[in-house]
């Protein structure tokens, strides 16, 4: 990746945490689902959190991106408290294949273009490094040869790609990525793993949700698990048991959390989050 195309900035031990997630509760219908959840990620660092369905991981993403509010507790976001937290263009959201609206008449260039909007002053034009952030975004996910097709004609592991390539086009310097590999063949994982390395070595801030670690078990630095809304570990990623453990075991398959704020259309996404 080129000059241009790094987002990551300087991790030097006295930077903020990327996210500091401090004694974090939430609730659905006042149903407890994270419950005292304590949380720091320094910058530059690879992280998974791993759980179970309905483990609360999903509720703690979208908490640290302001889209599902705490009911005590605090988030903190580049040393800032979540409420404060304006500097959306350094934050890469990736959310699931599923939500990426594979339906939207658009070509693949554009939606990972769109993915600038945030960086540039309303009504403004992209400029020649904003063309050259999207062309070298494709390059990164190995898509640069389907930039002018309908995002539509792409499968579901090339359209996870295009959502990575459309957060790198904003050359941010820290990634949110929710379940990036459910769904996805394995050619597609291992491309997908590929490009998460290469943030891993540019520096670059990097937070999964994942049901199992898959291809990124290399990938990963540290992994948090929850169970039950609360972290029972914190550590070296763990190791895959039972089927997971098998050799050639695909992860192909979407695990909805019934926790998911998607289910619960009560919930408004609040604090200005603009991932």
């Amino acid at each position: 990746m080129s000059a241009q195309f790094d987002g990551a900035r300087s991790t030097s031990p006295d930077a903020p945490a990327a996210f500091q997630i401090i004694d974090a509760h939430a609730a659905y219908d006042g149903v407890p689902v994270l419950d005292g959840v304590d949380v720091e990620i320094p910058v530059g660092r690879t992280l998974a959190v791993l759980g179970p369905n309905g483990s609360g991981k999903s509720t703690l993403m979208r908490a640290m991106l302001g889209i599902v509010p705490l009911t005590s507790g605090e988030i903190r976001v580049h040393g800032t408290p979540l409420k404060r937290f304006r500097d959306w263009r350094r934050i890469g959201y990736v959310p699931q294949r599923l939500t990426a609206g594979g339906a939207v008449p658009a070509t693949v260039r554009e939606i990972v273009a769109s993915g600038q909007v945030a960086r540039r002053r309303r009504l403004s034009l992209p400029t020649r490094a904003d063309r050259v952030a999207v062309d070298e975004a494709l390059a990164a996910v190995d898509l640069g040869d389907r930039a002018g097709d309908s995002v539509r004609e792409l499968s579901g592991g090339q359209q996870q790609r295009v959502l990575i390539a459309r957060a790198l086009a904003g050359r941010p310097d820290t990634f949110v990525m929710d379940e990036p590999m459910a769904g996805v063949d394995a050619d597609n994982q291992r491309a997908l793993a590929e490009a998460i390395s290469r943030l891993r070595d540019q520096g670059s801030t990097v937070v999964l949700v994942l049901h199992e670690l898959g291809p990124l078990e290399e990938v990963i630095d540290r992994a948090v698990v929850l169970e039950h809304g609360r972290v029972v570990h914190d550590g070296a990623p763990p190791k895959a048991t039972g089927a997971c453990a098998r050799p050639g075991h695909e992860h192909q398959h979407p695990h909805p959390d019934p926790n998911d704020p998607d289910a619960h259309p009560e919930i408004i996404p609040t604090r200005g989050a603009r991932p």
